[in-house]
């Protein structure tokens, strides 16, 4: 999953960036409003944690220009201010869950990780592909009972996969949700990025999870 973080705390933007890649996030920052406008209008987020007082463009108005545009991206408010007002008016600019300053990362987390969840309408941390069960709060996965061993970038392929189960997954689609950290990429590496998860799914006598659509992209059965 993708998360786009706006914080201009340089100390808070690192903790909360570094708890994120240890939690499996794919990670952009910004230190103020109008980058991550910019960030937020022109990229694809599963879900967007947003400061409210920012240099440039605050919080709020870089919300209200996002709902404007049509972008239903998830919003997790941050601010300093706890008042009932103050939490009314974020929430009716169009923020989905709002959290106040200070606060324990692991409650960070979990919000985040619902309004990831709610962007593809799943209720719960499980998901369900065939014989596959995937934990999102433990991040394991296991297939017809027998745990599977894979490296992080890995899982986070296998979930991204699985919450759009049934879907038609781009290469570009997966270059934006699963690699951000600015290297570039060489032409190949998402297809061997799936052959190698999808050599790690296998099982004698199962068939395979991962279907390749050519010149499309991949799709997780759901009716293997």
């Amino acid at each position: 999953m993708r998360v786009l973080l706006v914080e201009d705390s340089p100390r808070l933007q690192q903790s909360v960036g570094k708890a994120l890649h240890k939690s499996g996030y794919a990670v952009d920052t910004s230190g103020d409003g109008e980058e991550g406008f910019w960030l937020a209008e022109t990229n694809d987020y599963d879900a967007i944690i947003l400061d409210i007082m920012l240099p440039k463009l605050d919080g709020l108005t870089l919300l209200r220009r996002l709902r404007k545009m049509g972008r239903q991206t998830g919003v997790l408010l941050l601010t300093a201010k706890d008042t009932v007002e103050d939490r009314v008016d974020g929430l009716q600019m169009g923020a989905d869950d709002y959290l106040v300053k200070p606060f324990a990362l692991e409650e960070l987390l979990a919000r985040v990780q619902v309004l990831c969840r709610r962007q593809y309408g799943h209720a719960t941390n499980r998901l369900t592909v065939g014989d596959l069960e995937i934990d999102m709060n433990a991040r394991r996965a296991v297939r017809a009972g027998q745990p599977l061993e894979l490296t992080a970038r890995e899982f986070m392929l296998l979930e991204y996969l699985a919450q759009r189960k049934g879907q038609i997954v781009s290469r570009g689609e997966i270059e934006t949700h699963i690699y951000n950290d600015g290297a570039e990429l060489m032409s190949n590496v998402v297809d061997s990025a799936v052959c190698v998860l999808r050599r790690k799914l296998a099982l004698p006598g199962r068939p395979r999870l991962i279907e390749t659509k050519r010149g499309m992209g991949y799709v997780l059965n759901p009716s293997a």
